[in-house]
């Protein structure tokens, strides 16, 4: 784990689903928390009242970034690929260029967003994307390349970044820290299925888990089916026969 202390952070995308998640769990560990959304979401904080700072605006608005990132000893970062307006390398880069010099950032995304070329996908996760990616452009919904774009920037910065790539999601009560492998196609991922409210947790805790300083962790929820497998075959290993 990390020694550096992490007291007040900015969680950008803090309406939805994931972010709300991110929020409470930071509000548990005694974090002063500033979330960022645009202006027509901030009701969905009201749950938080008075406990948070809320900045509203466009997350690829760098000047709105810049207002919500100062003072933060770390930012987590839901990265949407909305719209076909470059909004996730647009909020990646304003992050990246405003973020305290010595901050510890958090982005999520999804597993197709690969680092290094190693990761192997089913076919049918790239069938989707082969069928989804141009469909989603062409009605102008999201924009799949633009969220590897933004990745592409992360992992070509000297930021103390790390770029949390998440299953499928279900909703559920908490199994606990989710298991996490570089590369997808690693069996212990095979389930495919993480409990969203975990996937927060996860980007909570890499705060200040200095191991995972300049990794793209691909995760998977502790008590799927592939990590208790994974999770048996370690065990007896270590018991041996």
């Amino acid at each position: 784990m990390g020694t550096t202390p992490v007291r007040r952070i900015c969680v950008i995308g803090a309406s939805g689903k994931l972010g709300r998640y991110m929020v409470r769990h930071a509000l548990d560990r005694g974090l002063e928390v500033v979330g960022v959304c645009r202006e027509r979401s901030v009701p969905k904080l009201s749950e938080f009242a008075d406990r948070i700072t809320v900045v509203p605006g466009a997350t690829n608005d760098p000047e709105v970034i810049r207002r919500a990132v100062a003072g933060c000893d770390g930012v987590l970062t839901v990265l949407v690929p909305w719209g076909v307006q470059q909004y996730s390398s647009g909020t990646a880069q304003a992050v990246l260029d405003h973020a305290e010099p010595d901050a510890r950032l958090v982005f999520s995304c999804g597993w197709h967003i690969s680092r290094d070329g190693g990761d192997r996908y089913s076919w049918k996760l790239r069938l989707a994307m082969r069928i989804i990616t141009p469909l989603a452009r062409l009605v102008r919904a999201v924009d799949v390349n633009d969220q590897v774009e933004a990745c592409r920037r992360i992992f070509a910065s000297d930021r103390r970044w790390t770029v949390v790539r998440g299953s499928d999601l279900e909703e559920g009560d908490s199994q606990g820290l989710p298991v996490w492998s570089r590369h997808v196609g690693d069996p212990v991922l095979a389930s495919n299925l993480t409990r969203r409210v975990d996937f927060a947790l996860f980007m909570v805790e890499a705060l200040t888990d200095d191991t995972l300083v300049h990794e793209a962790p691909a995760i998977v929820g502790r008590r799927s089916p592939s990590a208790l497998a994974h999770a048996a075959e370690a065990e007896r290993g270590a018991t041996g026969p």
